[in-house]
């Protein structure tokens, strides 16, 4: 039996990790939140695995709020780059696989064709600064690491964009939202459930992958087909970012290519609607 650990248990990656990995008995989870591992604190993560033979390392945990962090960089940086270099580092001195989970923001969003792994990276916030700064810490204190960047993650744990569109649409009769940043909604349950094949496979492929369900949308669009699968009337309008000021500038186009991944790991992914239906279904 395998044992995992998966860092930020509390997030909506974490959460969907333990719903999905329930049903696996080949493999036993441990599951640790900020409040039970500190992943910045080096030697608390050293004492874990010298009391556990972990196999496999999956890091959902991090700073994940991108307009607070354009003023508060040391924290986002401590956690999104310094603790992911250090949990590298640990699993290759363990022999233990690290998967570790990263976004889009690491892209400037300026091109207009589905990003590959290998195009330029060129993040614009602290936020997508820290998180490729952790990419690349962990890929030299660990070649052997697996990165999986995502984008527009959303479930029914926590709150997301699904739950702040549904909750505005009962409380206004009308809404604006931008239209001019495009990508794909991610469900975490599907990310979780691929995470959960993956190590399952007898093969390890290390390496940096993007998964995102299938698809493209606006936040405009999205956030539409929340309000017609909830059968809401709220009227939503389409705005540019400049008439939706944030601390951070976000990507314009982060829709990513999954070839790479799909090729890999032969891992079908789910249209971005029909996950947000299933998703909608078990806020239910």
């Amino acid at each position: 039996m395998k044992k995992v650990l998966v860092t930020g248990a509390h997030g909506q990656l974490g959460n969907e990790l333990n719903f999905v990995s329930s049903l696996l008995e080949s493999h036993s989870f441990t599951f640790v939140s900020r409040q039970d591992l500190d992943i910045s604190d080096e030697v608390a993560i050293r004492n874990l695995f010298a009391a556990h033979k972990f196999e496999v390392l999956i890091n959902a945990a991090a700073y994940t709020a991108v307009d607070k962090a354009e003023a508060d960089s040391d924290n986002a940086y401590k956690i999104n780059r310094d603790a992911v270099g250090v949990l590298a580092a640990v699993c290759k001195e363990h022999g233990c696989k690290f998967i570790h989970i990263s976004t889009d923001f690491v892209f400037e969003g300026n091109q207009a064709h589905p990003l590959k792994e290998d195009d330029a990276v060129n993040p614009t916030g602290v936020y997508g600064a820290s998180k490729l700064a952790g990419e690349e810490l962990a890929l030299q204190n660990n070649s052997d690491s697996l990165i999986i960047r995502t984008s527009w993650v959303y479930s029914s744990f926590g709150n997301n964009f699904v739950k702040t569109i549904l909750r505005l649409c009962k409380e206004r009769e009308s809404l604006n939202v931008v239209f001019d940043q495009v990508g794909t909604p991610t469900y975490a349950r599907d990310l979780a459930q691929a995470i959960i094949d993956i190590i399952q496979q007898p093969d390890w492929k290390p390496g940096i992958y993007h998964y995102s369900n299938e698809g493209v949308a606006s936040w405009y669009d999205f956030a539409v087909a929340i309000r017609d699968i909830a059968g809401l009337k709220t009227k939503l309008g389409p705005i540019e970012s400049y008439q939706y000021p944030t601390p951070a500038v976000r990507p314009k186009y982060s829709v990513l290519n999954k070839k790479k991944f799909k090729d890999t790991f032969e891992i079908q992914i789910p249209y971005w609607r029909d996950s947000l239906v299933a998703c909608m279904d078990s806020l239910k």
